[in-house]
């Protein structure tokens, strides 16, 4: 669904799992950081809203956004976490550099789901101008780290309930 027929930060409380004894995993790139600061400051607000406790929460920084799916990879291989989200802001600019950006960001993260057994959420813009990720970073149209935190409580608690069927 756009984003413009969408609020990224409303959620109904009720369908959200308990994030309680849950751990995650927060990669953000530092690049556009007026952005991917408050993208930060959603998903974890949202993860303690739920249930997250403060020591739960491992936040660590990476140059850019092509850099989260290492970043990402590394907490994953050196952390106990339940699900890794991944923040990061890309701006179209005058060169065809947003491209290929977006797609090894995209990529990249889609290799991490497929290859890890915990789940990696995608939380990056990919705007036009700096304008739109204003209005998705706690602007008009809500905070995508809200709405990423809330995947990763929901993506890890689906991951508990499959793996409460093998038992």
């Amino acid at each position: 669904m756009a984003t413009n027929l969408k609020n990224l930060s409303d959620y109904d409380i009720k369908s959200v799992p308990s994030a309680a004894g849950m751990r995650f995993g927060i990669v953000v790139a530092e690049w556009n950081t007026d952005i991917t600061n408050s993208l930060l400051k959603g998903a974890h607000e949202t993860l303690i809203k739920n249930g997250a406790k403060e020591d739960d929460i491992l936040v660590k920084f990476v140059p850019g956004s092509i850099e989260l799916t290492l970043g990402a990879q590394f907490m994953a291989e050196y952390a106990d976490l339940d699900a890794v989200i991944c923040l990061g802001c890309v701006i179209q600019g005058e060169t065809r550099h947003f491209d290929y950006v977006c797609q090894s960001v995209t990529h990249g993260i889609t290799e991490l789901n497929m290859n890890y057994n915990i789940p990696f959420i995608y939380g990056v813009l990919t705007t036009d101008n700096i304008q739109q990720a204003q209005e998705r970073a706690g602007g008009i149209h809500g905070n995508k780290g809200d709405e990423a935190a809330v995947t990763a409580i929901k993506m890890a608690q689906l991951q508990r309930e499959m793996e409460a069927l093998e038992e």
